[in-house]
């Protein structure tokens, strides 16, 4: 199993602290032979008739030496879970979750904003200080987009 991220355990308390209930940590996914670690999985119910919404939840701390690197690796495993999520756990969405410095700072320079274009990366946004959800790009079902710009 790979090591946890430095903010890992932020992750967690934000999403316990949102109304998520962690139910995998972390995450394994069988895909053939090989074995593949999310780290986190989590469930909100969000109506009795409506069900559960299920996600799983990447955790990356951007602690390398280049914010770059550490975000073509990032995306990487993104591509990566998304499609092992697809065809084992279909029922469940994959987040990224990155601390806010990055957000206001790599994510909103042209790079970023190449990548958020389409829509098609999911992050959760964490303050890594308070232990909470900034917010979640794009907006989730049952979630709070609490200080949107």
């Amino acid at each position: 199993m790979p090591a946890r991220d430095a903010i890992h355990g932020a992750v967690r308390r934000a999403l316990e602290s949102d109304g998520w209930s962690v139910t995998d940590d972390p995450l394994r996914l069988q895909v053939g032979r090989r074995m593949v670690y999310v780290d986190l999985g989590a469930e909100q119910l969000l109506g009795a008739v409506r069900g559960p919404t299920k996600i799983a939840v990447e955790v990356k701390s951007f602690s390398g030496a280049s914010e770059v690197n550490d975000l073509e690796h990032a995306l990487g495993q993104f591509m990566l879970y998304d499609r092992a999520l697809r065809a084992t756990q279909p029922d469940r969405l994959l987040w990224l979750a990155i601390p806010l410095r990055i957000h206001r700072g790599l994510l909103q320079e042209a790079l970023g904003e190449l990548l958020l274009a389409d829509g098609s990366l999911r992050l959760v946004v964490i303050d890594t200080q308070k232990e909470v959800i900034d917010r979640w790009i794009p907006s989730t079902p049952g979630a709070t987009n609490s200080n949107e710009s």
